[in-house]
C-alpha cells in the first residue's frame, strides 16, 4: 500500500512538472507570436528546398536572403553540419526575431548507415530491430545537422505495380500499425530535447497506397468503412505513439485532394485523433492542386490552410498569396496564427530556442556517423529481413568449392541501397561479390560475370533519371557467353538478379512486375547448365515469379539490404544467419491477379477452393491463390504446429481467453519462427474479412525442441468500425487461426457473448 502511494505521488509530480513545462512553452510561443509581423508569420509556414538533393522539378532561389527577411520556417535536403550551421546562423543572427530554422531530410531507412528498404524491414516482423534501425538513423542524422525526417511512410499498399510499395510496411493494418509505432519511438526517442532525437513525420496522409492502377499520384476512391478498418489504423497508431508532424498526400480522396481535405485533416486527424502537432504538404503538393482542377494558385493555397495544412513545402503559395486572401476575407488571421504557433511549438519542443545549434556539433558528426557498431547492426538487420522463398536442398551453401556469382546486381554496390537513400555515400555500400569474398576468405573460390544488363533500353532509361546502374556496352551474346564460361567452372551458381534500385520507389510504377526480360534470358541459360542455381533476388516490390518458382531450385529475396548488403548476403547464403524473414505483402502469380491480399472478403459466390468453376468468383486462366501468401517465409530448418488449445470457448466483454499452440523445430538446425495469430468474425452487421492478423510472436527453437506459444485474445481484438463508423465488437461466433503464414494455419472456434 505504501509503495503504491509513493508511485502515485511520483506520477502526480511528473504530470505537474510536465504541465508547468507546457505552460512555459505556450507562454513563450504566444509572446513571440505577438511580436511577429504577418509576413514573418507566413515565413514560418514556408518550407523551401535548398540543398544537395532535389526530389522534384522545382529548386527555390534566393533562400539566404529570404532567411534573413524571416520568410523561411525550415529547409530540407541540406547535408552536413557546416552548411546547416551557416543557414541557421543567418536565421538566428541576421533575422529580426532570431527564430531558428527547422532542417529536414528524407531519412527513410537509414542515414549514412543504410538499412533494408522499409518493405524489407517490415519482413523482419521484429519491432525491436525496426525501432533500433530508426534510432540509429536518428542518431546519425541529428549528428549531421538534421532535426526532422519525412518518415515513417505508413501507407497500406496492396498493388505491387505502385513503386512506392517499397517505402512502406506492406498490406496489413495491424502489422503496419506496430511498425509505425516502432519507427516513431526510434526517431523521436523518449525526449525530443535529447541530442539524438528528431521529429518524425507520418506520411502520406492519407490512403496514398491505394492509388488507382498502381500509378503514382493517382486518384483514390474508397468507402469510409474501408478507410477506418483497413487503411487509417497505421496513421492513427503513429499519432498515438507521439509523432509530432504529419505529411499530406498527393492523391485526391473521394473528389478532394488530401492537401485540401478539411474532413481528413481537421475532422479525422485533429478532432477524432487529437493530433496537436503540425501538418506539412508534400513537395509542391499545394500548387499541384491547380492541376487537380479545384482552383488557381491563390485559391488552392487558401484551401490548404483552411483544411489544416500548416506548412507549405516548396510551392510558396502560403508566402505569396495568403496575405491577399486574408485581405479579401477568404481566410482568417486566426488560421495563420494557429499554423505559425504549431511550427513554433515544434521548434520549442526540440529545444531549438534554447540552442539553435543543437544539431551542429562537429564532434558528433565525426564520431557518430557510419560507425562500426552501426554497420554491425545494419548487417544483422539486413540478414534478418531476407525471405527464403524456395529451397530444394541447395542452401545454405557449403563453405568450400567454387561459386559463380553472376548477374547485373552481383557487383553493383550503388544498387544495394534501394530507393530513398539520398543521404548515403554511395561508395560506402558493399557489393555482393565483395561481401562474399571478404566474409569467406580462402574457404571459397568466387568467380564473377555480369551476364546481362538490367533491362532493355526503354525500361533502363526510364529508371535511370538519377544516373542509375552502369550500362555494359557489350552485346547481349558476349555477356551471356562470358557468364556461361564462368558458370562452367563452378560447383554452384548464385544469380544476383531483379530490379535496379530506381525501378521501385517514387515515380517508378511498373505494369509488368516480372524480372526484366534481359535477366530472365540469363537465368534460363544458367539453369540449362545443369548446375545448382540460387536466385538471389533484389526487389522493391512483390514480383511475379511463377516461372522462377517452378524451375529455380532456391530463391532468396534480399530486397535491397542497404550499406552492408554484401556481408549480410554472405551470412545468409552460407548459413551464419538462418533466414527467418516473413513477407509483409502477398506475391501474385501474375499481374492480372492484382490487387491480391490475404484479408479479402468473401463474395456471394466464393470459389470454395476449386479452379475453375463456372459462375464463381475466379479467372479462366489462373487460380485465385497467391504465389507466396502474406506472412510466408521458409527457414533452413522446419517447424510443425500442434492443434490450438483455448482456455475457454466463450468470453464476455471485459474478459480474455488464451490461445495456445505447440511449435516444434522438426529439422536439424536452430531457427526462429514468427508465429502468427489471425481471427475471423463469422457473422457481422457488415461483411468481414476472411482473416485478420491480430498478433505475432517470435520463438527460437533448437533442433527437436518444442515450445508452447500463447496469445491473449481480448474483446479489443474483435472490434471493427461498423457502418456508422463506430468501433464495436459484436456478439457471435469467431474463428482463431495460428500458423507460420496466413495460408497454412490451425484453427479453433469461440463465441463472444
Amino acid at each position: 500500500m505504501k509503495k503504491s502511494i509513493i508511485v502515485l505521488a511520483a506520477l502526480c509530480l511528473t504530470i505537474h512538472a510536465r504541465a508547468q513545462q507546457q505552460q512555459k512553452m505556450f507562454a513563450f510561443v504566444d509572446q513571440l507570436l505577438s511580436k511577429m509581423t504577418l509576413e514573418e508569420k507566413l515565413g514560418q509556414l514556408n518550407l523551401p528546398v535548398a540543398g544537395d538533393f532535389v526530389t522534384g522539378s522545382v529548386m527555390s532561389s534566393n533562400v539566404g536572403q529570404q532567411i534573413e527577411q524571416g520568410k523561411v520556417g525550415g529547409l530540407f535536403n541540406i547535408k552536413g553540419v557546416a552548411k546547416i550551421r551557416e543557414m541557421q546562423k543567418a536565421a538566428v543572427e541576421n533575422s529580426r526575431l532570431h527564430i531558428p530554422l527547422l532542417f529536414g531530410m528524407d531519412v527513410i531507412h537509414g542515414y549514412e548507415t543504410t538499412f533494408p528498404i522499409p518493405l524489407g524491414l517490415s519482413s523482419t516482423w521484429d519491432m525491436e530491430l525496426i525501432e533500433k534501425s530508426a534510432r540509429i538513423a536518428a542518431t546519425e542524422a541529428s549528428a549531421d545537422g538534421i532535426a526532422w525526417t519525412f518518415s515513417p511512410m505508413v501507407d497500406i499498399a496492396r498493388d505491387p505495380r505502385w513503386g512506392r510499395i517499397s517505402e512502406g510496411s506492406g498490406e496489413d493494418a495491424y502489422l503496419g500499425s506496430q511498425i509505425a509505432k516502432a519507427m516513431v519511438r526510434g526517431f523521436q526517442g523518449k525526449d525530443l530535447r535529447g541530442k539524438a532525437a528528431i521529429l518524425a513525420c507520418v506520411k502520406h496522409f492519407a490512403l496514398y497506397g491505394a492509388a488507382e492502377a498502381g500509378r503514382d499520384y493517382n486518384t483514390v476512391d474508397m468507402s469510409p468503412v474501408r478507410m477506418y478498418n483497413e487503411y487509417l489504423p497505421p496513421y492513427q497508431a503513429a499519432v498515438e505513439a507521439g509523432a509530432r508532424s504529419v505529411m499530406a498526400s498527393f492523391n485526391e480522396i473521394n473528389g478532394m485532394p488530401a492537401t485540401a481535405n478539411k474532413w481528413l485533416i481537421n475532422e479525422v486527424l485533429r478532432r477524432q485523433w487529437k493530433f496537436d502537432g503540425f501538418v506539412v504538404s508534400d513537395y509542391t503538393g499545394i500548387s499541384e492542386m491547380i492541376q487537380h482542377g479545384i482552383g488557381n494558385y491563390q485559391q488552392v493555397s487558401a484551401k490548404a490552410l483552411d483544411a489544416g495544412v500548416d506548412m507549405d513545402m516548396v510551392a510558396e503559395g502560403f508566402l505569396k498569396t495568403l496575405q491577399k486572401s486574408l485581405a479579401e476575407g477568404k481566410i482568417k488571421q486566426a488560421q495563420i496564427d494557429t499554423a505559425c504557433r504549431r511550427i513554433l511549438i515544434a521548434k520549442y519542443e526540440l529545444g531549438l530556442f534554447d540552442d539553435p545549434y543543437k544539431y551542429c556539433d562537429e564532434q558528433r558528426a565525426a564520431t557518430e556517423v557510419f560507425t562500426a557498431q552501426h554497420r554491425k547492426d545494419a548487417r544483422y538487420i539486413a540478414a534478418k529481413s531476407m525471405v527464403l522463398l524456395k529451397n530444394d536442398n541447395v542452401l545454405p551453401l557449403k563453405q568450400s568449392g567454387t561459386v559463380a556469382v553472376i548477374g547485373p546486381l552481383a557487383d553493383s554496390p550503388e544498387n544495394m541501397f534501394g530507393t530513398w537513400s539520398f543521404p548515403a555515400t554511395k561508395t560506402n555500400a558493399t557489393s555482393v561479390i565483395k561481401g562474399l569474398k571478404e566474409t569467406m576468405g580462402d574457404k571459397v573460390n568466387f568467380l564473377y560475370a555480369r551476364g546481362a544488363n538490367f533491362a532493355d533500353s526503354t525500361l533502363a532509361r526510364n529508371a535511370m533519371v538519377y544516373g542509375g546502374p552502369s550500362w555494359d556496352t557489350r552485346d547481349d551474346a558476349a555477356m551471356l557467353n562470358e557468364a556461361l564460361s564462368v558458370a562452367a567452372k563452378a560447383d554452384v551458381i548464385v544469380a544476383a538478379l531483379g530490379e535496379s534500385s530506381e525501378m521501385s520507389g517514387e515515380s517508378a510504377s511498373r505494369s509488368d512486375i516480372t524480372i526484366p526480360h534481359t535477366q530472365q534470358k540469363l537465368l534460363q541459360a544458367l539453369l540449362q547448365t545443369g548446375k545448382p542455381v540460387v536466385l538471389l533476388l533484389f526487389t522493391g516490390r512483390p514480383l511475379a515469379l511463377t516461372w522462377e518458382q517452378e524451375h529455380v531450385p532456391a530463391i532468396l529475396n534480399a530486397w535491397f539490404p542497404g550499406s552492408e548488403a554484401g556481408y549480410a548476403v554472405a551470412d545468409v547464403l552460407f548459413g551464419t544467419v538462418n533466414p527467418g524473414g516473413k513477407l509483409s505483402v502477398t506475391f501474385p502469380k501474375n499481374v492480372g491477379q492484382v490487387p491480391l491480399y490475404y484479408n479479402h472478403k468473401n463474395t456471394g459466390r466464393p470459389l470454395d477452393g476449386k479452379w475453375f468453376a463456372k459462375y464463381r468468383s475466379n479467372y479462366l486462366d489462373v487460380d485465385n491463390d497467391p504465389l507466396y501468401p502474406f506472412g510466408f517465409g521458409l527457414s533452413y530448418t522446419t517447424f510443425s504446429y500442434g492443434g490450438i488449445s483455448l482456455s475457454q470457448k466463450q468470453i464476455k466483454t471485459g474478459e480474455t481467453l488464451t490461445a495456445t499452440v505447440k511449435v516444434t523445430n522438426t529439422g536439424k538446425t536452430a531457427g526462429e519462427e514468427t508465429v502468427q495469430l489471425y481471427i475471423r468474425d463469422m457473422v457481422g452487421s457488415i461483411t468481414r474479412p476472411v482473416k485478420e492478423l491480430k498478433g505475432f510472436k517470435k520463438v527460437s527453437l533448437q533442433p527437436g525442441e518444442s515450445k508452447d506459444v500463447r496469445f491473449t485474445i481480448s474483446v479489443k481484438d474483435l472490434q471493427f468500425y461498423n457502418s456508422d463508423l463506430k468501433l464495436v465488437a459484436e456478439p457471435g461466433d469467431f474463428k482463431v487461426f495460428i500458423g507460420g503464414n496466413s495460408r497454412d494455419v490451425k484453427e479453433a472456434d469461440f463465441t463472444l457473448l
